[in-house]
């Protein structure tokens, strides 16, 4: 297992993505502030169960609970919206809608990371990290 990866938010979402997919209720990837700030932003959202970060040497390990045992994963399609190639920003007016209010987005916002209806609350606006519903 590699230690750097070139879009972390971008390996943090294929991994619960993919063990989404095979059934898994849960994940440990390399730890990061970003992957715990967009961890968290999902768990208050609802998306994901709960997390929490394990040191260690070099580097710590974030541990993501998606569901319990016996439920469904709340998560059915998610997605990183802005890439290193091409970044995708809205203003406070311009947060998009998921699924008609059924999803949510993470936006980096110069308050932190917190999902669109909170941006949308403290009028601010971002970079759109991930959509999720």
């Amino acid at each position: 297992m590699s230690l750097q990866s070139t879009d972390q938010i971008a390996d943090l979402i294929t991994r619960i993505r993919n063990a989404i997919m095979v059934g898994k209720t849960e994940i440990r990837v390399p730890t990061s502030k970003l992957k715990v700030a967009v961890a968290d932003g999902l768990v208050n959202a609802g998306y994901l169960d709960s997390y929490e970060v394990e040191e260690g040497k070099p580097r710590g390990v974030l541990h993501v609970i998606i569901n319990k045992d016996g439920e469904n994963a709340r998560i059915t399609e998610i997605s990183k919206v802005s890439k290193p190639g091409r970044r995708v920003y809205a203003g406070a007016t311009e947060i998009p809608v998921v699924k008609s209010g059924r999803g949510a987005v993470l936006i980096s916002t110069s308050k932190g990371i917190m999902t669109g209806r909170e941006a949308k609350k403290q009028h601010l606006g971002g970079e759109i990290l991930v959509k999720v519903y």
